[in-house]
């Protein structure tokens, strides 16, 4: 998969992450609970995805099951290297300390990384 998954897509992507192989209604029904799409909108977005080979699909009878070709870790490893790449210049550290900056760290979320670096060093 080369082509970039939308904002829309992603929430079908995360439908199909969560349950597959799911029917088009299937999917259309979860993600009704957090947007208000008609089934015809899932179909475009799940044809969408399947062409950038995101999503594959069989015939089950008269229906399709869809399931996704790519895995969400998969995903978010791809995409966040393409945020450090874009903003930061490849460097992890300036996405870091812009994180700590824009958000006030707790002392429990300060721990928590100080753990995280002291496993990520032995």
């Amino acid at each position: 998969m080369s082509e970039r998954i939308s904002e829309a897509e992603l929430a079908v992507m995360e439908v199909l992450w969560e349950e597959a192989p799911l029917t088009a209604t299937d999917v259309a029904g979860r993600v009704a609970r957090q947007r208000d799409w008609s089934l015809a909108t899932v179909k475009t977005l799940l044809s969408r995805l399947v062409a950038k080979e995101a999503v594959g699909h069989h015939l089950d009878g008269r229906r399709f099951l869809y399931s996704p070709l790519v895995q969400r870790e998969a995903y978010v490893s791809r995409e966040s290297r393409r945020l450090v790449d874009r903003f930061f210049g490849g460097k992890l550290m300036p996405l870091v300390a812009h994180l700590a900056e824009q958000q006030s760290l707790s002392d429990d979320e300060i721990a928590q990384i100080e753990k995280l670096l002291r496993e990520m060093k032995s």
